[in-house]
């Protein structure tokens, strides 16, 4: 049990295997084997050693413990996708305690299938009374693991609820919890992981960073550990993302997918790092990279959207782009995953006309963000809403918002969205007719670009200061790939009257007068990589 109290859980389940050899464990040992496996993410074995318990509790006639081991094996099927079977132990645990008529801190643990079936369901009322409920059983008998189980789902509950400073208040209550050593590692693993993605999904940055360093930590004190270290980076790589440390974020990505794919939470997060991976190529530039870990993610079961339609505007190709965005936001239902998507949205029908689309999508956003209370979506709402002001006409309009965006995304660290803000700042400046200004702009915009290696933006900046329209930018990328009016018309879905237009703009912007000339231009100056289309 030394090794078990340590945290050396390779160590413990090898000597926990010794033990068994010479005399069979009994349920309690074997109880802490079981979780031993499961630290290390070895599944089967975790729920082989329980069912071995679970006979071993009943032999003695302890039920509560054999109604434990129900839900805990219960518990990991469930996240294996083995619903049924999950079903089946849950039912047998709430059996033996009503067969018995024992009151115990298990019933209280039974409630949790009640509870995330009701929040899986959007009940979230009803999920946060059955939660409520297991908090007060968890209390009454003491029991710190149940306790903080049921109100971290409360706390999930109360943020879907739009009560999102009281969700919050127990979510930093909780934190202290886990700090103070009450938890154990298992639970605490579970909390660490289930706290960040909410805090995720709604948008509350500061939190999810908050708790991915304390995760972090926890995990650096468990070098042996395995199950949550893969969850762990890749909110890991989430968060250098959005501060402008891109190696280290593909980093972290790489080594979720390829080192830590034994667990079932290991293996939910493999889809994430793979997608991790491709947002980072994709805003570098390297778009076929991109592309193949987005088919990586995607074949692991996660939504390689808005990454790919992105990756198709930024290659000229906006037609793929909007289809792709538009079926994303047509299936899904969400709050939190359409947030995910909405601000790419606008900036794809911004780029293909659809004005009203757009401010459909801004005016959904501000819903969204005002129901959360969320500073980054009210960033995000801010850049889309300039896009769409600035597509309208509307320049000075555009100007304050972006601005607004730009400032906020100062507050959050995030150097990369400030940058993009500060371009649309730029635009309007000079639109306005302050050049001074839209050239600092562009230059502060265009440092952070290099500084971080964000090709595709780049490329946007170099054809804008030529005085080329983004649409005029994708026009050039593909006479730059040798196709003809109609093929680019086909491609744009835009006429090719419209196409001889563009190319005339073209032209006279460059100060060249032939298809040749303006590729040349485009290879000159970066606006056309090989490989890029």
């Amino acid at each position: 049990m030394e090794h078990y109290t340590a945290g050396r859980w390779a160590d413990a389940v090898e000597a926990f295997g010794r033990f068994d050899a010479a005399s069979p464990l009994g349920p309690d040992e074997l109880v802490a084997w079981a979780r031993s496996f499961y630290m290390l993410g070895r599944d089967d074995e975790y729920v082989a050693t329980l069912e071995r318990a679970h006979r071993g509790f009943l032999a003695l006639s302890q039920v509560d413990g054999a109604a434990g081991c129900a839900w805990w094996i219960g518990h990991n099927l469930m996240f294996r996708g083995q619903g049924n079977l999950a079903n089946g132990w849950f039912a047998t645990g709430t059996r033996l305690l009503d067969e018995a008529g024992i009151d115990c801190v298990e019933r209280g643990f039974l409630l949790a299938p009640v509870w995330l079936r009701q929040m899986g369901a959007g009940e979230w009322s009803a999920g946060y009374q059955t939660a409520l409920d297991g908090a007060r059983i968890g209390e009454r008998f003491g029991d710190a693991d149940l306790l903080w189980l049921a109100r971290d789902e409360q706390a999930r509950a109360l943020v879907h609820l739009h009560r999102v400073e009281e969700g919050l208040r127990l979510v930093d209550e909780i934190l202290v919890a886990l700090g103070s050593g009450a938890v154990s590692p298992v639970v605490s693993g579970i909390l660490y992981c289930n706290t960040i993605a909410f805090c995720r999904d709604a948008h509350q940055n500061r939190h999810a960073r908050e708790w991915t360093e304390a995760l972090t930590a926890w995990c650096e004190r468990q070098p042996q550990m395995v199950a949550h270290n893969g969850l762990c980076l890749v909110h890991r790589a989430e968060v250098f993302q959005v501060l402008g440390l891109w190696p280290l974020a593909l980093e972290e990505a790489r080594t979720a997918a390829e080192r830590f794919t034994e667990g079932a939470l290991n293996r939910i997060a493999t889809g994430q790092a793979h997608y991790r991976q491709g947002e980072i190529h994709r805003l570098q530039g390297r778009w076929a990279d991109a592309e193949a870990c987005y088919l990586d993610a995607s074949r692991r079961g996660h939504e390689p959207q808005p990454g790919l339609a992105l990756t198709r505007l930024s290659q000229g190709r906006p037609d793929l782009a909007a289809a792709a965005i538009r079926r994303a936001v047509l299936e899904t239902a969400s709050p939190s995953s359409r947030a995910d998507l909405l601000p790419a949205y606008v900036e794809i029908m911004v780029a293909v006309g659809d004005l009203d689309a757009a401010e459909a999508a801004c005016r959904e956003l501000d819903g969204l963000a005002v129901a959360h209370r969320s500073e980054s979506l009210r960033a995000m709402l801010d850049h889309a809403t300039a896009l769409v002001a600035e597509a309208s006409g509307n320049h000075r309009a555009a100007l304050v918002s972006a601005r607004a965006a730009w400032q906020a995304w100062q507050q959050l660290e995030a150097p990369y969205d400030g940058a993009r803000a500060r371009v649309v700042v730029a635009r309007a400046c000079r639109v306005l007719g302050d050049e001074d200004s839209a050239r600092l702009e562009e230059a502060a915009a265009r440092e952070v670009f290099e500084e971080l290696g964000a090709r595709s933006d780049l490329d946007v900046e170099a054809a804008w200061s030529a005085g080329l329209s983004e649409r005029e930018l994708e026009v050039l990328r593909l006479v730059s790939t040798g196709s003809t009016n109609r093929e680019i018309a086909e491609s744009l879905v835009i006429s090719e009257r419209t196409v001889a237009r563009h190319l005339q703009n073209i032209f006279a912007k460059l100060d060249v007068s032939t298809r040749t000339a303006a590729s040349a231009f485009a290879h000159e100056h970066g606006l056309v990589r090989p490989g890029a289309n």
